[in-house]
């Protein structure tokens, strides 16, 4: 399969790399307006062609595109492809809102092409692990549910701080992740309501601002509750705390990050006060969840009804951001 990247910074270029690695799709092309970023996409991929932007990579007859382009643009570019007949990995988020990520996946339906997106702590080894211990019933009916992101630095482009142009702030950008696990790892329950805190420096947040700090009660329709709090530029003492936290009768489970790291994670179970390890580093999964998406359309692969719970993920942010 031929695949195009569309913005070649850091993670376009690792996804790209982990993709290439599968052996299960061909690097077509590339476009980037950084002269430098579409050098660094040249070593990974010299045999592929530098073009101009998504009209020319659609015009190459390629089978996928990955997008990873700022926030704004993720869901036009999507649909574009898609109603092109190319299947669509994409950086999260799909969209600024549930209704822009909504019009993506019926786009994906109607052209019955593959949609992956990038929610990639999926793909850590300790959490579908976890995930098969509460479907299991091994941890009794899970009641409770701590998520934490805290990132001690802020995003490095000006356009994460407008929110017209990101959608938001740290709850867009780090609690997507964490929303995505929970419902993940519980089947995708059905949401009763949601109550949020959102602040920016310290104050509520005005109409303009992204917030910086943000808390949220998930309240599920059988009384479950889920718990998140995150934020950007937090004085943490260390570079980020990350966890996902599950309670049941007696047991629990989690994935928290060592260290302060961005990369390592454990996973535990819990019983009473003693833990069993579950996995632990080295885990090299940032690049997995574009492997997946690689082998899958390789295997040919169309539209899946599991894109519509992309949906489900932004309908709980847009009840965080209170539209």
């Amino acid at each position: 399969m031929r695949v195009g990247f569309l913005g070649t910074g850091w993670i376009g270029r690792h996804r790209m790399a982990a993709m290439i690695e599968t052996g299960a799709i061909e690097a077509a092309a590339y476009a980037d307006p950084s002269d430098d970023m579409a050098a660094e996409a040249a070593q990974l991929a010299p045999a592929a062609t530098r073009v101009g932007g998504l009209d020319e990579l659609l015009e190459l007859g390629i089978d996928g595109v990955v997008i990873a382009t700022p926030s704004a643009l993720h869901a036009d570019q999507s649909i574009r492809a898609l109603e092109a007949g190319v299947a669509v990995f994409c950086q999260k988020p799909l969209g600024r809102t549930a209704g822009e990520v909504r019009t993506v996946v019926e786009a994906a339906r109607r052209a019955d092409r593959l949609l992956g997106l990038d929610l990639s702590y999926r793909h850590t080894e300790g959490m579908p692990r976890i995930r098969e211990l509460i479907r299991a019933g091994e941890l009794g009916r899970v009641s409770a549910i701590d998520l934490v992101f805290h990132n001690a630095y802020g995003p490095g482009k000006s356009w994460f701080f407008d929110p017209a142009q990101s959608g938001g702030g740290c709850v867009i950008d780090l609690g997507v992740h964490l929303v995505d696990l929970a419902l993940w790892a519980l089947d995708f329950p059905q949401v009763a309501e949601v109550q949020a805190r959102l602040l920016a420096k310290g104050q509520p947040l005005g109409a303009s601002q992204c917030e910086d700090y943000a808390v949220a009660t998930i309240t599920l329709g059988d009384g479950r509750v889920i718990s998140l709090a995150c934020s950007w530029n937090l004085p943490a003492g260390r570079d980020a705390i990350i966890g996902a936290s599950f309670y049941g009768e007696g047991q629990g489970a989690a994935l928290r990050n060592v260290n302060g790291s961005f990369f390592d994670f454990v996973a535990e179970r819990y019983r009473g006060t003693s833990a069993e390890t579950l996995s632990e580093p080295p885990d090299d999964w940032g690049g997995r969840a574009a492997a997946d998406w690689a082998t899958r359309l390789a295997a040919g692969q169309r539209y899946s009804p599991e894109a519509e719970r992309f949906v489900d993920v932004a309908d709980v942010l847009d009840r965080i951001y209170g539209r």
